[in-house]
């Protein structure tokens, strides 16, 4: 306010002082009078003037001018104020929104780390129970052969009775020689062979 004042003051003194020169121009040319002269009578009108202006912008031209800007300095500052509110409101979202993405980051990386954990698990699982599925298959089918050759034995052995008995029976109805067994033997063998065997 006071700067505006003195604005104001130091160009009415300009104005006074070029109204002033202009009729000591004017007077000059008619009288010859000097640059410099004071005028008294000139100097007291302005100063009357300059009064009156003055009276007149403080009472009704300040004011309003002066409110005017007032409230416009307020509204700048107003709007700086919000502006910086809300570039700190900005920064701390902006703070929010790293950590937030900090830890989503470390919540994925958790996820994939379990994931990796159990997939190593249930691999694991499955190639144990493959192991143990395939020793259970592999002891059941060694214990099939293993029934299966006893069996087989005991059918040869049951068979082999039998091809005793019966050749022992076959030598008993024919006491022959020894080349005569041999040949006994042999036949029966083809006998065998081609499926007429006695029982």
């Amino acid at each position: 306010m006071m700067r505006i004042s003195c604005v104001v003051l130091v160009s009415l003194m300009f104005e006074a002082l070029n109204a002033q020169s202009i009729l000591g121009q004017g007077g000059s040319e008619s009288g010859g009078a000097a640059l410099f002269d004071i005028n008294l009578g000139l100097s007291a009108w302005t100063l009357v003037v300059f009064l009156g202006l003055l009276f007149i912008l403080g009472k009704y031209a300040w004011g309003p001018i002066l409110s005017a800007v007032e409230a416009r300095e307020e509204g700048i500052k107003s709007a700086l104020e919000e502006a910086s509110e809300k570039n700190s409101e900005a920064a701390r979202l902006l703070e929010e929104h790293r950590e937030q993405l900090a830890d989503a980051r470390r919540q994925s990386s958790e996820l994939i780390a379990e994931a990796r954990t159990a997939g190593d698990q249930v691999r694991q699982e499955i190639e144990e129970k493959a192991r143990s599925d395939a020793h259970a298959i592999l002891e059941r089918a060694r214990s099939e052969i293993e029934k299966e050759k006893n069996t087989a034995v005991e059918i040869l052995r049951k068979e082999s009775v039998h091809l005793a008995l019966a050749a022992a029976s076959r030598l008993m109805e024919e006491n022959l020689d020894q080349e005569k067994d041999r040949a006994l033997v042999e036949r029966y063998l083809s006998d065998l062979g081609s499926g007429r065997g006695g029982r």
